[in-house]
C-alpha cells in the first residue's frame, strides 16, 4: 500500500517545499517502503511526495510521482485497478503508444490522456486513490 501527500498553494511558494515534501512522504515509509520520490512546480504552488510499495511494475519506470507521456498530467496513486491490462491493449489498438513500463499508474495517466477524467473513471475497476494535476 502505498503513501501519497501533497502541498497546494495559491501563490507561489516562497520557501523551498522539498523539505516539507520529503519529510511528509517519509512519515508514510511504512506504507511504501521501497522507494520514495517528489515532484514539485514552484510556480503553480503544488508539490507531490509518494512512497512506494512495489507490486506491479517493480523497476524504476513505475517510479512516482509520475509524468504522463505527454507531460500534461501529474500522478500520486495508491491502489490497483484490476482491469488494466485491458484498458492497456484497448489503448493499443487506438495508436502507437510508447510504453515506458507495466504499471497501472502509467495505463492510468494514458487512459485520463485519451478519455479525460470522468470516462477514464468509469471505466476503471479497481480500488484506489490518486492525486492528479493537470498543468493546463
Amino acid at each position: 500500500m502505498c503513501g501519497l501527500a501533497g502541498i497546494f498553494t495559491n501563490t507561489s511558494f516562497e520557501s523551498n517545499p522539498e523539505s516539507s515534501l520529503r519529510k511528509m512522504g517519509r512519515s508514510l515509509v511504512h506504507r511504501g517502503p521501497d522507494d520514495e520520490g517528489i515532484w514539485i512546480d514552484p510556480t503553480a504552488g503544488i508539490g507531490l511526495a509518494h512512497q512506494r510499495l512495489s507490486v506491479l511494475d517493480l523497476s524504476s519506470e513505475g517510479r512516482q510521482p509520475m509524468i504522463s507521456a505527454s507531460g500534461r498530467y501529474v500522478i500520486a496513486y495508491n491502489g490497483e485497478v484490476y482491469n488494466f491490462l485491458e484498458l492497456r491493449q484497448n489503448l493499443d489498438q487506438t495508436g502507437n503508444l510508447n510504453w515506458r513500463g507495466h504499471s497501472d499508474t502509467e495505463v492510468i495517466l494514458a487512459c485520463i490522456e485519451k478519455w479525460g477524467l470522468p470516462e477514464a473513471l468509469k471505466r476503471f475497476n479497481g480500488m484506489f486513490a490518486f492525486a492528479l494535476w493537470d498543468k493546463e
